[in-house]
């Protein structure tokens, strides 16, 4: 899905993110569309007048009501004003949200939302729901080959989107083990390496979350394979994926899963306490 802007036509609002033919959600986007130009039609308004409203170009109206463009959920909050919708059209605006971000994006997000515990180990990166929006926008600019400026912001966008986990009541137990290398790779800086330092040791110190390290002088452990996710469920089911096992799929076998919380749980013995840890990052932090 491209998310680049369309302002071509003058417009000073932004009408949102192109739609990618392969996404799930062009379904949503077009039917959205249909009721926007219903909703339009039926107080009578022009396409250039209902743009001028909402501060939008006739062009731009004329691409979300055909579905070629994903509005923005503030976009649609003042259609609904402008439109005398009574709510119907801004109650999409969730929904909408979710649909600039690809599939695999939304997948993962909904499984971390219904996750009661959470294992993850990280050896290459400091991990996606500790990362501060300004360390991720730093670690996702050196993609190659590079994203586009919009791109860029919607993929930062999603990542944090992701940590609303931490606002959740009661809150799924987290456990983290960080291979001692994400704590001194300077990603964006030695201010936004600071920043982000700091951001793990005050998620470290919330009740339900756990952040451990991995010193590098540990020779052998069996997270040398890359990273591993163990997600845990109500219900007792689970989810699981490792760059190490299974060629990287998401796998809910419980057997499969078995061997990852094996693997998880001999890193998680290795490391440090979640105490040596957290001075152990204070450390690097006044290193930085």
């Amino acid at each position: 899905m491209s998310v680049t802007a369309d302002s071509g036509d003058g417009a000073e609002g932004d009408a949102g993110w192109d739609v990618d033919p392969d996404n799930d959600s062009v379904a949503l986007v077009e039917a959205l569309g249909r009721q926007l130009r219903m909703w339009r039609e039926a107080v009578g308004l022009r396409a250039a007048e209902f743009g001028a409203l909402v501060g939008y170009g006739e062009n731009q109206v004329y691409k979300l009501e055909s579905g070629k463009r994903i509005p923005r959920p503030e976009f649609l909050v003042k259609a609904d004003e402008v439109l005398s919708a009574g709510g119907k059209i801004a109650a999409m605006a969730d929904d909408v949200a979710q649909a600039r971000y690809p599939k695999k994006v939304r997948e993962l997000a909904k499984l971390e939302a219904r996750a009661v515990e959470l294992a993850l180990y990280s050896n290459h990166n400091i991990h996606g729901l500790l990362q501060t929006e300004e360390f991720a926008r730093a670690l996702l600019r050196t993609r190659r080959p590079t994203l586009s400026s919009d791109e860029l912001e919607r993929a930062v966008a999603a990542r944090v989107a992701r940590q609303s986990i931490y606002k959740r009541s009661p809150g799924p137990e987290l456990s983290f083990v960080q291979e001692e290398v994400t704590l001194r790779r300077p990603i964006g800086g030695a201010a936004v390496m600071r920043r982000q330092l700091e951001r793990l040791l005050k998620v470290g110190q919330l009740p339900n979350v756990d952040v451990q390290v991995m010193p590098t002088c540990h020779a052998s452990h069996p997270g040398t394979g890359g990273l591993i996710e163990v997600l845990k469920f109500e219900d007792g089911s689970g989810v699981g994926r490792s760059d190490g096992a299974f060629n990287g799929r998401l796998v809910s076998d419980p057997r499969q899963l078995r061997i990852l919380e094996l693997r998880y749980g001999i890193i998680r013995a290795e490391a440090l306490t979640s105490q040596e840890s957290l001075a152990f990052v204070e450390q690097v932090l006044g290193e930085t």
